[in-house]
């Protein structure tokens, strides 16, 4: 990430927590590029960035001033810790950002915007989304790229084309994506599911589905699995691709949290990938705000006819005003500093979640357990006790003012359900979630 974007991050953090008061003079020039050991010429960029956004002010002759405070943070509701919410939080919206982007779309495409575009996306959008990609280890060619409206539309489209196999039976992780069980349930998809728990998949039952099943694709969520948190190892990863290409069976990659990942080591399973039987979706709703409804999907070459022809059936274009908003977005550097800054607020509270977790299951074996990850993400999950009813919970923690939510709608209906509570901190503040932990297992004990 280029200098000025880091220090814009630390200073914007320092104006909105409780280092500088309204009014209060910032360091000098001299002084912030001694501190942040670069040069005074990006010092002043730095500084006219917060002035955009209405942080800091200057006076002449004298220095740059904290602006007065607007509100309170976005918090929905106060005094209630939620572990419910998996959207990202309003207070990390780029607002500001994303504002002067549409506005220089529109400046710069004109009248562009307002005609049909592709199906495929804005052509010079999906340019900027190969070398986005590239930085994942996802090498793909623009011809294989689609903009879709969200993941949920890329998920949509796959589940309902004809694919090269000529197979119709889906896979799909238990328990997994909530709102693609609801979509094949209600459409009467043929579906079946696998077993997923922190350990990981069975892969010999794998590979029995494979083998004995119609698998048309197997969909999954290699990192930071949605609702349990967890992660393949690179060998897992490796191993499900190989029975994919050895029983022609293919894969949906959904990497929805990869712009979060902390292991520089961690590669999606589309770089194992040597028979083209992997889909890669990816999704900007999770990282920059759920109402943009923008996703990537890349398309292996045997599909992207029949996916770019359902596509343009279905709605003839993703909105184009979000699509040049996002290239400029993408380009200007500016998602890159914000990716830093919301990876830098997930990544403490999901340590703040996870050692909290750490240290209640020590005297707590008897009513939950919690697997540690090297590498812990936003949400998590407790295997609870058998004698402890989540449905009974939900009501008892409430009352406490904690809001925590089933996981029943996250498997197929005739699955059958592991006594799991899911845990998500991606709205709840960093200061508040220890003692929401401590208070969850107070109740759990008192509800044993």
């Amino acid at each position: 990430m280029r200098k000025y974007m880091y220090m814009q991050n630390e200073l914007e953090a320092l104006i909105e927590g409780k280092t500088y008061r309204e009014g209060d003079k910032l360091p000098s020039i001299r002084e912030l590029a001694r501190q942040y050991q670069c040069s005074m010429s990006t010092v002043i960029r730095t500084l006219h960035e917060l002035e955009k956004r209405h942080l800091v002010y200057s006076v002449d002759k004298s220095g740059y001033y904290v602006v007065k405070k607007q509100g309170k943070p976005h918090t929905a509701v106060p005094d209630i810790i939620d572990f419910a919410t998996s959207a990202p939080d309003p207070d990390v919206f780029p607002y500001v950002d994303f504002q002067h982007c549409i506005n220089k779309a529109i400046e710069t495409y004109k009248n562009d915007l307002f005609l049909y575009g592709t199906a495929q996306g804005l052509p010079s959008l999906i340019y900027v989304l190969q070398k986005q990609l590239a930085n994942q280890q996802v090498f793909t060619q623009p011809s294989n790229i689609f903009v879709t409206s969200g993941v949920q539309q890329a998920l949509a489209l796959l589940a309902t084309i004809p694919f090269p196999n000529q197979k119709d039976t889906l896979l799909i992780e238990q328990p997994g994506y909530h709102l693609l069980i609801e979509y094949l349930e209600t459409h009467k998809l043929p579906v079946i599911g696998i077993k997923r728990t922190a350990q990981g998949l069975d892969l010999e039952e794998l590979e029995k589905l494979f083998r004995s099943e119609r698998i048309k694709f197997f969909y999954t969520m290699p990192r930071f699995q949605s609702p349990l948190g967890t992660s393949y190892s690179r060998q897992e990863k490796a191993a499900i691709v190989e029975l994919a290409r050895k029983y022609e069976v293919y894969i949906v990659e959904d990497d929805h949290l990869a712009d979060l990942e902390q292991d520089s080591k961690s590669d999606p399973m589309f770089t194992f990938d040597q028979s083209e039987h992997v889909i890669y979706l990816k999704t900007y709703s999770k990282i920059i705000f759920p109402g943009l409804r923008l996703g990537t999907a890349v398309i292996p070459d045997a599909l992207t006819d029949t996916f770019n022809q359902y596509k343009r059936l279905l709605d003839i274009d993703s909105s184009m005003l979000s699509q040049a908003a996002l290239e400029i977005y993408l380009k200007s550097g500016m998602f890159d500093r914000h990716k830093q800054k919301i990876r830098s607020s997930y990544e403490r509270r999901s340590r703040v979640l996870a050692d909290s977790l750490q240290r209640e299951q020590a005297d707590a074996t008897d009513l939950f357990s919690y697997q540690e990850m090297k590498y812990p993400g936003i949400h998590t999950h407790l295997v609870l006790n058998e004698r402890l009813s989540v449905s009974r919970l939900i009501p008892l923690l409430k009352k406490q003012s904690i809001v925590v939510e089933s996981i029943d709608k996250h498997y197929l209906y005739a699955f059958p359900r592991e006594n799991i509570l899911k845990l998500n901190a991606s709205t709840t503040k960093e200061e508040v979630i220890e003692q929401g932990i401590k208070q969850l297992v107070d109740v759990l004990r008192k509800a044993r």
